[in-house]
Parts: structure tokens; sequence; C-alpha cells
């Protein structure tokens, strides 16, 4: 069994501390966030002290602490660098510029080959991306850049294993983007992104045992084990929408049948209206068109398009039933741009075969929502392994530590 080490649990509990300053409203002192965290004070004063001394923290004034020492209060210093994060998806890549807050400073995106793309190519739109917004930096160092890529990634390596989108296999896509980028790279999936987003940003930061559901030209589910997101021994937890919901059912790309990806993704959705009426209008366009296409006719009571999203409650709400039969988390959440078109009714209907089929005990503490993090989640959580990364570096708290270390010996010849 796996061992957590001094170091790894410095790392969670130094994740915990910042992921409470950026979920509260404003400034919060150090009292606020051994009291969110369950961290003990002085743990949490060390913590705040080696983020100060890093830059990542600033003390932004003071609070009255009714007579005793005034509080400071701290919040992110988001001078301090820039993150890239980089959403590769099917048609396009999305390449975001954020400052240390995760704010968004520039956003833009980039189209890709209609066929089946190279590397070659994601790596020059990606470089490209990049370099065009290298001007709103404003003077900021950028600190890294994280990429999601989809399919299975090896992250220690920055290798795409396999993307179902072009048949991709072992593609050493941080060793190529390297080649023109000199920021530190960290790579991963849509889903282990869209689920730290959360865990960051959304539905995650007031609970521990999460389930992120990412429904867009790929399907896939996230998931959040005791407030750490679980990878599994190969990094190929979540691969859900590969999962078998119809025995024999509809072809994947995946190249097996019946998979949850089949009926959920945008490509499903669009093979259902074709099944119900396949001389509708909703057709007349590409997948991204029809989905939102089907929205609005839903919203208008057609009804070919209702029965669309009633069909695809239906496998969606089946299949989500058995991640809650396994997981038991205390959150469940749609996200992905088919989620967000799709909306109230999706979230409805679904919770509606849910409670069908889960069992009982596992709604009990259950939350289902559609995902209210701003924006891209994917790109979010992908400048957020960025951060991680910088905060992971040991050359971010090496000199810190080393110096207090310093300070220590120095008091003590001197006592």
């Amino acid at each position: 069994m796996a061992r957590r080490t001094a170091q790894d649990i410095r790392r969670r509990n130094r994740f915990d501390a910042l992921r409470c300053v950026f979920a509260a409203p404003g400034p919060v002192s150090r009292q606020e966030i051994a009291t969110v965290t369950g961290l003990s004070f002085a743990t949490v004063a060390n913590l705040v002290a080696e983020l100060l001394e890093a830059g990542v923290l600033l003390e932004v004034g003071h609070e009255d602490s009714k007579g005793g020492r005034p509080r400071a209060r701290l919040a992110i210093n988001a001078d301090r660098g820039a993150l890239f994060g980089i959403d590769v998806a099917e048609t396009s890549v999305q390449v975001e510029l954020f400052d240390l807050a995760l704010t968004v400073l520039q956003s833009v995106r980039l189209p890709l080959p209609q066929a089946d793309v190279r590397p070659d190519e994601v790596v020059e739109t990606i470089v490209a991306g990049v370099r065009g917004l290298a001007d709103a930096t404003d003077g900021r160092r950028v600190l890294g850049a994280g990429v999601s890529v989809p399919g299975l990634v090896e992250r220690e390596g920055g290798v795409s294993v396999y993307s179902p989108y072009w048949s991709w296999r072992d593609v050493p896509l941080r060793t190529l983007l390297a080649e023109h980028l000199t920021m530190p790279l960290y790579l991963d999936n849509p889903l282990k992104a869209s689920t730290v987003a959360e865990m960051w940003f959304g539905a995650g930061r007031d609970v521990d045992d999460l389930v992120v559901v990412t429904l867009r030209a790929g399907v896939g589910a996230g998931i959040a084990v005791d407030g750490a997101l679980y990878r599994g021994a190969t990094n190929s937890a979540g691969e859900w929408g590969h999962t078998c919901l119809i025995p024999g059912g509809r072809e994947c790309r995946c190249g097996r049948r019946g998979c949850v990806e089949a009926y959920v993704s945008t490509r499903g959705i669009v093979q259902t209206v074709r099944e119900l009426a396949p001389g509708s209008p909703l057709l007349d366009a590409d997948e991204a068109t029809a989905i939102t296409a089907i929205a609005r006719a839903a919203a208008e009571g057609e009804p070919v398009a209702v029965e669309t999203v009633a069909r695809t409650a239906h496998h969606l709400g089946t299949a989500s039933a058995d991640l809650l039969n396994l997981f038991n988390p205390q959150a469940l959440v749609l996200g992905g741009w088919v989620a967000d078109r799709l909306g109230e009714p999706l979230l409805r209907q679904t919770r509606e075969v849910i409670a069908a089929n889960a069992l009982p005990a596992t709604l009990q503490a259950l939350t289902l929502q559609v995902s209210d993090v701003p924006d891209n989640p994917v790109s979010l959580g992908a400048a957020t392994f960025a951060l991680e990364g910088f905060l992971d570096d040991r050359e971010t708290f090496g000199p810190v530590a080393a110096g207090r270390r310093a300070a220590r010996a120095s008091r003590a010849r001197t006592s």
C-alpha cells in the first residue's frame, strides 16, 4: 500500500489552505482558514508564512479581533505570475491566459482541421494561441501552462496515450510542445481538468466526495474522493463514457458497441434525432449547432426535440445511477457545453431517472446540479494544473524553507 509522506501531507494542506482563500468572497484571516480546513492554527500559520514569502499570498489589511491583536486579512497575489489553460477539443483549441488568482486575462479559440488531425497540427495551433496572447501577460512571469487533451494521458511523461478523436497512440505531446514553449507544461485530460475546476471553484469547494460528468463530443466522469482527485493506477479512472450501457447497441468511436458516449455525447444525441426523424431540420447543421437547435426546439415544445432530450436524460440517468451506487458522492455535477445547452430540462429528467434507479442510501446526501463554474471549466482546470505544478516546484518553496532554517539556526547561535 502506498504511504503518504510528510511532503504529501504538507502539499495537501497547502492546497486546502489556498482553496479556502480562492473560495472566499473576499480576504480571509488565518483563523478562518483554520476553521474551514480543520487544520490547526499553527499549521495554517506556517503554511501562510511560506505562501507569503513565496509571493503567492498578500496581506491586504487587518480586522478588529474584539480586543486582541488585529487579524491580518489574506488574498491571492494576482500579479505574482500568469498561467495558461489550454483546452484541446475535437474541432478547436481554446487558449486562455490567467493571472495567479485564476481570473481570465485574455482568451482565443483557434480551429483545427476537419479531417484526421495530426499531432504537429495541434502543436502548431497551441503554440500560435500561446504566442498570440503573450502581450497580455502585462509583465507577469508565465509560471506554466496546463494542457487538456482528450483521451488517455500519461501525465508524468506528458504522453497522449490514446485519443479516440484522432486515433492517436503514444504521442509525446509535451516533448513536442517543449520544442517551441519554454514554460513548464502539465498535461491531462478534460475529465480531470473539469473535476479540478469544480474542486477549486465549484461544487467541490463544499464537499469531499464528488463526481463530475462531462458531456461534450467526448463523455466521461471525473471523481474526487476525500477531497483528492482520483486518478486510478494508470490515470485512466473516469472513462465512464466507454462503459457499456446497452449491450450490442450503437457503435462507439472507441470501436465497441453500446457505450454511454454513443448515447449522450453530441454525436449520440444527434443520432437519436436521426433515429426519431431522419428528415428533421435539426440535422441540417454540424453537431455543435444541432445541440443548440435541439435545446431551443425542445423549449418551444417541438416533439422530436422534446423526445430527444427525454431519451438523453433516460440514458444519462441510468448510467449515472451506476456511478452513484459505486462512489456514493455528496455531489454529482453535470458539466460540459451539452449540459449547459440542454440545461434544466435535462437536469430535471435525469434526476427523475436517477431516483428510479439508484439505491436510496446513495441519494440521502446527494445534490445534483449543472456546473456553475464560469466560462470553460476545462481550460480553468488546466490552468489549475499549472498552478498546482508551480506550488509543487521545489524552487517555489525550497528557498523559503532554506531561509527559515537559516533564520532558526541564527537565532539558536545567538540565544
